[in-house]
């Protein structure tokens, strides 16, 4: 039964992230996104983070954090893969940028496939599994949908406006499926980990990304600073489960702590979205016009 469960997990997770990036890509407006990566400020900024000083921090917990192995493992994962596909919800909710938060979206994904089988074999030790065995779930579950949904709505935009809610009403119901699969499998491993130093690290890790994220952007714009940090909080946990998927004699901790950053990311990003709103209503920013991203 538990056999089944977990290939049923799988295919869900296959589910969950093919029809995020076609749905990303059936709504991106590819010049307004692009106009984005043109400011050389907020992607260099962006790269930083996602690519370099979220790694290094989650490296540097594993440490002085009396994490064991799998737990680490599972940390390290995460901090490889940012950007989670609610970024654009939560970028509303904050009064940020829009249109950079679809930027900042099609920088992470292509930025995940070309790093993270690279950046898995050196970073995470114990973890058995060569670049090319990483890179074939990030070309085929990231980088193929999200080019064939540009394709399609760079061709003819009204095929692609009526292709999305479907995709986006199965990506959803695949998504409550997805959840309530991880908490039967992993709910035990959830309580496990209670009394360990797993669900502090995970609060320390996502804090100090939010924050620090958001307080050195160095003289960016309040709506665009919001975008980095909630990129950066949310994490593309499918994007992470990969390799774990495909590697062998992995111990299930290493994924307990990776699902274990799903709702982490979602209490951290939802707390970032209401403060940095606020702040906006209170300098009086207007809201960003949702160009980029349609709704």
């Amino acid at each position: 039964m538990t056999e089944a469960l977990n290939i049923l997990l799988k295919i869900t997770i296959v589910i969950f992230m093919v029809g995020n990036l076609m749905d990303l890509g059936l709504r991106v407006d590819l010049k307004e996104a692009l106009r984005g990566l043109r400011d050389l400020r907020f992607l260099s900024l962006s790269v930083l983070w996602a690519f370099v000083l979220c790694p290094a921090l989650a490296y540097g917990l594993t440490l002085v954090m009396p994490l064991t192995p799998p737990y680490a493992i599972g940390l390290l994962l995460l901090s490889l893969a940012p950007c989670a596909p609610l970024l654009p919800m939560m970028a509303d909710k904050a009064r940020a940028d829009v249109n950079y938060a679809a930027s900042f979206m099609l920088l992470a994904s292509v930025g995940t496939v070309v790093y993270m089988p690279v950046m898995v074999p050196l970073m995470v030790k114990g973890l058995t599994v060569s670049a090319w065995t990483v890179a074939k779930p990030m070309l085929l579950l990231v980088l193929i949908p999200l080019v064939i949904g540009l394709a399609i709505q760079r061709r003819s935009a009204s095929t692609a406006s009526h292709m999305q809610p479907f995709v986006k009403k199965g990506t959803g119901l695949d998504t409550l499926l997805m959840v309530i699969l991880i908490i039967i499998l992993y709910g035990k491993g959830f309580i496990g980990s209670i009394g360990t130093y797993a669900i502090g690290t995970q609060v320390l890790f996502f804090a100090a990304i939010t924050a620090a994220s958001y307080a050195l952007g160095f003289g960016m714009p309040r709506s665009q600073k919001s975008v980095i940090s909630l990129g950066i909080c949310t994490r593309n946990c499918g994007a992470a489960l990969a390799p774990l998927f495909v590697a062998k004699g992995v111990d299930q901790d290493a994924t307990v702590m990776v699902t274990l950053g799903i709702p982490m990311m979602m209490i951290s990003s939802l707390i970032a979205a209401r403060v940095f709103a606020a702040m906006s209503q209170r300098t009086g920013q207007p809201m960003d016009a949702k160009i980029a991203i349609g709704r």
